[in-house]
Parts: structure tokens; C-alpha cells; sequence
């Protein structure tokens, strides 16, 4: 065993695209194909980050294992329908594997809430590897108090206590890369737990493997559920897994992206931290859960939203804490380098302060697809639904920030339609829950006024397409979801005209689209494609009776997707990289739910 130099602090970032994710549906870890986790946060999603490298530069910490030495990476994968990834190394004649993940299961037992297993294999001799960890904790990058207890390293910083245990034995020192030698017949396990106003639980590292082998079985099952014959059922079902890995088990809220600031444009400003619950987004995941027969994912959420907006119903707040409380305000983290140059970094989110109307829309609409399934709301949710209706009377005819979340709000046709939607499903779940005549009358009016103020201001009869907001001429991606909301017939000219001049005017390249106009939002600076608005593009052909087209387009998605089956929120139209926040909740929810459409689609 020797020592390493540390890699080079000035050394390139790795493509975004080459993480993997791992999780345990309470935080998650990014790693590359060189075994770093160069992300992590402690003791949730949304906590003081452990490992930040991705966007704090070598000071923010990192944990890797792999080759000392010159490798090619031969493999990488996902073990199938799991969440234990597999990376492979030639080194030489030889050959490395690192084998890790993170144990979901640990409820009822006496485990640690972060259990993250990782296992280096030899093939055709012994290989030297590295191992370099450095934990940093927080913005202030701070080095822990470090102590030995027995065959444990533990490393503490008030509260929040981590241990690493080695097998075979090995001293490891925080923040000094140790050579260590894998042979064929002696594999090198380590094992990181996590303890935050706890005590810190020891589990050796065997019995550690065991536990993330039974842990596989338990994904596998989840996913033996999911329909045989759903099309393009690999790529759905490494979404359904990422969309569970980022749902926060203890409160059933899912985050948008367990990261904060990987920037929508290299080097740029546009850096937003996403580790929070948008209700819009959680409601897109539900009905994906919904469409492939997973009601718990739905009726967990349900339950949470009810307790995050008790306070400040009827009102929805546009986000929310992964406890259902307001999230901090937005700040910038002095010293911290950004992925590739991308600065600032940001922690903290003020779109929870916007009015974005097409969040009742969103969620009303979840809960209607809840219903049509079979289930019945309880009186409470029965009593928010009514309520966020309500809302949607009073404030539709107001400006508001949108799906977009735009620093300056304004009458988005977009959040009108959503605006109709949420009153539309409301008086769908009145038909089977109670609702008195004089509310429905107010809903229907208010509906039909929202119809008709849209056809009015938001269409443009010279293009035959809806736009972006009244009294403009720009387009929105958002609105190829017309032909799901019932405002217009999914065969109408108006439904077609609109897709096709999104497709059109809106195009990137491919079947890449920008959400609008580039650089048409008030920000400094420019962004990607945005990857939902293409799968919404995949839902509305195929919902619209152009199914060819849309089974054509989502190849060509998945053939954009990273090495590993995961998308990001943007993708670079030029390079092909992968863009913002990552693994994004938005675009893998999205994914499902146009592979549904292409299945519920007419042949032909």
C-alpha cells in the first residue's frame, strides 16, 4: 500500500452525461466513469453536500475507487432492472470491476439511512486501485474531525457523522489517495454510513453486500410488475427507477433533481438549484406511476401534498421543501468554481415566491387520473381539490410566471389552459364526490370563460397555431400538451396547426425543441433544448393519430439519452451534451408517459 498523487486540480470536469446515479430514495450520489462520486449530499437530497466536486472544484470533496493507473472503461452498466451499477476497467491483460450502489430497504431494521456499498473485482491477476476519499462538508467545504473506532474510519463535523469501513483491512486517511492491491481471490469492499443526530451504526462490509444484493431483488420485483408487452419497456423502466431513486421515501415528495446549479449553458449564469418538490413536476410523475399500474407512488404523494399545503391552502405554492415546508430563500456560495466554469452556484430557490397558475392544473389533473383508476379521495383531498379550484376562478385571469418560471409574469397561454384543466378535471371528480350545484355552476362558467378569453387573445389565425403569451406572435413548447387537456378535438386544425408550428419555428435540430424563443425569457445568456418539451411532442403525434412519427421521434430521444439510459433537463442542439440539473424528474416522467401514448395509439 503507497501513496498516490491526487489527480490534477486544474483537470476537466467529466461530461454530465457520464454520471450514473446512485440512490437509495433519501439522497443520491453522482459517479463517473473514473469511480469518483463527485456528488452527494448528507443526510437527504436537499442537505450540506459530502462530496461536491461537480460544481465546488477538487476543495468541495470527492470519493473515488478505480485503476491507479491507465484503464479503458469496457463496461458500464446498470445490473438489469436495478439500481446497482457496474463499471469495468481493462487494465493492462486484466481486468477491474467496481460494483456499488445504495441500500434502499432499511426500514424496520437497524441500519444506517445511508448505507452506499461499493466492491472492486480482479480478473486475470492483481491490479493495483485507488482509493481517494475526502469528504467536505457544506458551502465552507469543511475537513471533518477524524478518529478510528476498531476497524472503522469515522470522520465527524457536529451533527452529521460518516464512517467508512475496508475490507480487507486498510488505513485510510481523508483527503490522501492510498494505493491498494485487488486480486482475483480477494475483492476490496468499502462501505459508507451516514449518521445525522444518531448514533453512527457499524455494518461490516460483508454483511453490507449482502444487503445490496437483497436489495436488487427488491427492484427487480418492482419492476416485474410493469406491463411485458409496454413498448420500449428498458428505457421505461430505467425511468420508472430513476423517478423512484428521487422520491424522498420518509414523505413520498419527489425532488426535481438531486443537484443544484449544472448549468443550462456552459460557462453561463444559469444555474439553478432543483433539489426541491415542484408539485407540477411530482404530478407529471404521478401519472406516469398511474399509467404503468404503480397507484402507491400516487397515493403517497396525494397524502404529502395535503400535509405540505396545509398552511397555505387553497393557495399552491409553486415548491416545496422535501418536508412540505417553504424553501430557503436563494443565494450564491462564494468560492465555489462551478461545473466547468459555470458560476454562480446556487443553493436556495425564490420561484417559490412566483403565482404559477398552471400548477393547479398539473395536480387537479393527477388527481383525476387517480380517480379514473379506481380510487376514491378521501374528504380532505376531496375538500384541497375543491379548493385549488377556487383558486383557479379567482386568479385565472391574472399574470403569472408560469411553467417557465419567468422573473417577469404575464398572461401565458400555457397557464390559461392549465387554468381550464384543473377547473375541467374538478368537475370530472364531482361526478362521483359530492359538490354542490351552486359550485358547480361556478366552476362550469368559469371554465367556459377560460375557453373562450383563450380562443380569443392566445390564437393566431394567420399560423392556425395558439402562442406564447397574449398579444404576441412567439410559440410555446408547453403547448403541445393541447391534445391531452379536451379544450380543443385532438383531431382539430387548431391541435395541428399548433404542433406543427412548435415543430417547426421551435426546432433544434433532430427531435431536439427549445422551450421558446432562446434567449426570450429576460435572462443574461443563452440554453439548451429542453428534453420534455420532445417528449411532449411524441405524446401529442401520437395522440393525435400520427403514430409513426411519434414512435420515430422517441427512438431518436432515446438514442440522445446518456451512456447509462439518463437525461438531463437540456441538451446541448450542437454537441449533443447533456445540459442542467441531472438526473432530471421532469424529462424521465415525460419519457413514460409518451411511451403510454404510443402504446394507447391507433396502428397504422
Amino acid at each position: 500500500m503507497s501513496q498516490v498523487p491526487a489527480p490534477e486540480p486544474g483537470a476537466p470536469p467529466a461530461p454530465i452525461a457520464d454520471y450514473g446515479l446512485l440512490g437509495d430514495t433519501r439522497t443520491a450520489a453522482l459517479v463517473s466513469s473514473t469511480g469518483a462520486i463527485d456528488w452527494m449530499c448528507v443526510p437527504r437530497f436537499d442537505g450540506a453536500s459530502l462530496f461536491g466536486r461537480l460544481v465546488g472544484g477538487p476543495e468541495a470533496g470527492t470519493y473515488r475507487i478505480g485503476p491507479a493507473g491507465p484503464a479503458e472503461v469496457v463496461e458500464r452498466r446498470y445490473r438489469q432492472h436495478t439500481a446497482t451499477l457496474r463499471t469495468t476497467w481493462v487494465v493492462g491483460d486484466r481486468r477491474l470491476t467496481l460494483t456499488e450502489g445504495m441500500v434502499a430497504e432499511v426500514v424496520g431494521r437497524l441500519l444506517p439511512s445511508t448505507l452506499l456499498v461499493r466492491r472492486l473485482t480482479a480478473e486475470g491477476g492483481p491490479i493495483e486501485a485507488v482509493v481517494d476519499f475526502d469528504p467536505r462538508l457544506g458551502p465552507g467545504h469543511r475537513a471533518p474531525r477524524v478518529r478510528h473506532r476498531r476497524s472503522l474510519l469515522v470522520c465527524e463535523w457536529g451533527a452529521v457523522a460518516v464512517s467508512l469501513a475496508c475490507a480487507p483491512g486498510s488505513t485510510l486517511v481523508p483527503g490522501q489517495p492510498t494505493r491498494v492491491t485487488v486480486s482475483p481471490d480477494r475483492p476490496l469492499t468499502l462501505v459508507l454510513a451516514t449518521a445525522h443526530r444518531e448514533p453512527l451504526i457499524e455494518v461490516e462490509p460483508d454483511a453490507a453486500w449482502e444487503l445490496l444484493c437483497a436489495d436488487e431483488a427488491h427492484w427487480r420485483t418492482w419492476i416485474a410488475e410493469v406491463d411485458p408487452e409496454l413498448p420500449f419497456r428498458d428505457a421505461v423502466t430505467r425511468s420508472l427507477l430513476t423517478l423512484r431513486l428521487l422520491t424522498y421515501s420518509p414523505s413520498q415528495a419527489p425532488v426535481a433533481a438531486p443537484t443544484s446549479s449544472l448549468p443550462e449553458q456552459l460557462g453561463g449564469g444559469r444555474n439553478w438549484d432543483y433539489r426541491y418538490v415542484w408539485p407540477r413536476d411530482a404530478s407529471i410523475g404521478v401519472a406516469a406511476f398511474l399509467g404503468v399500474g404503480k397507484p402507491d407512488q400516487a397515493r403517497g404523494f396525494l397524502a404529502w401534498l395535503l400535509r405540505a399545503s396545509r398552511l397555505q391552502r387553497p393557495r399552491l405554492p409553486a415548491l416545496f421543501t422535501l418536508n412540505g415546508l417553504r424553501v430557503p430563500a436563494e443565494r450564491q456560495l462564494d468560492g465555489w468554481t462551478g461545473y466547468a466554469g459555470s458560476t454562480p452556484v446556487r443553493i436556495g430557490n425564490d420561484a417559490a415566491n412566483q403565482h404559477q397558475l398552471d400548477g393547479y392544473g398539473w395536480v387537479v389533473d393527477a388527481v383525476w387520473v387517480y380517480v379514473q383508476a379506481g380510487h376514491r379521495l378521501d374528504a380532505e383531498t376531496w375538500r384541497a381539490v375543491r379548493g385549488f379550484a377556487d383558486v383557479v376562478i379567482r386568479r385565472w385571469r391574472e399574470p403569472d410566471a408560469g411553467i417557465w418560471e419567468l422573473r417577469q409574469s404575464s398572461h401565458q397561454v400555457h397557464s390559461k389552459l392549465m387554468g381550464w384543466l384543473a377547473l375541467d378535471r374538478a368537475l370530472g371528480i364531482a361526478k362521483t364526490h359530492p359538490l354542490s350545484g351552486r359550485q358547480q355552476r361556478r366552476w362550469q362558467a368559469a371554465r367556459q370563460a377560460i375557453a373562450v378569453d383563450v380562443r380569443t387573445n392566445g390564437f393566431d389565425p394567420e399560423r392556425s397555431s395558439y402562442v406564447r403569451n397574449y398579444g404576441s406572435a412567439e410559440l410555446d413548447a408547453a403547448l403541445l400538451v393541447l391534445p391531452l387537456l379536451g379544450i380543443e378535438d385532438a383531431g382539430s386544425p387548431r391541435v395541428a396547426g399548433t404542433i406543427d408550428a412548435i415543430r417547426t419555428e421551435l426546432g433544434a435540430g433532430g427531435p431536439l425543441l427549445y422551450r421558446y424563443p432562446p434567449g426570450h425569457d429576460g435572462l443574461p445568456g443563452s440554453e439548451g433544448a429542453f428534453l420534455p418539451c420532445s417528449f411532449w411532442l411524441v405524446q401529442a403525434l401520437a395522440s393525435t393519430g400520427r403514430r409513426a412519427e411519434a414512435v420515430e421521434l422517441f427512438q431518436a430521444l432515446l438514442d440522445r439519452a446518456s451512456p447509462l439510459g439518463l437525461y438531463a433537463e437540456e441538451m446541448d442542439p450542437v454537441t449533443g451534451a447533456h445540459l442542467g440539473n441531472y438526473p432530471q424528474t421532469l424529462t424521465h416522467a415525460t419519457l413514460v408517459q409518451a411511451a403510454l401514448a404510443i402504446r394507447s395509439a391507433p396502428s397504422g
